[in-house]
């Protein structure tokens, strides 16, 4: 019981000692505030969106100039959306990188 108690202890000290680190750190870097927020959900939205019309103009190109029964432009969007996400999840990993190797 004893045991189970300082397991429980040492848990919730961790907890707030994390919270309190995080704390202090958003007080000490004020420059990352709402604008940062912002602008990391237009460098996401962008990154997913330049290859999707990039896709979409490229399979309508194709269309165009090889008729075919498929549909390049459909099949294109998709890779292009494709291509987008992965793009923004490698920003969103550095930035989660970036934010969790910094010193408390």
């Amino acid at each position: 019981m004893k045991k189970e108690y300082q397991k429980r202890a040492e848990k919730l000290s961790k907890a707030v000692a994390a919270k309190e680190a995080r704390k202090i750190r958003a007080r000490r870097e004020k420059d990352r505030g709402v604008w940062f927020g912002l602008g990391m959900f237009g460098l996401v939205g962008w990154s997913v969106a330049i290859p999707t019309l990039i896709g979409i103009a490229l399979g309508v190109w194709i269309d165009l100039k090889w008729p075919s029964r498929y549909s390049w432009t459909l099949m294109l969007l998709i890779i292009g959306v494709i291509l987008g996400c992965l793009n923004a999840w490698f920003w969103i990993s550095c930035e989660r990188k970036k934010i969790g190797s910094r010193r408390y």
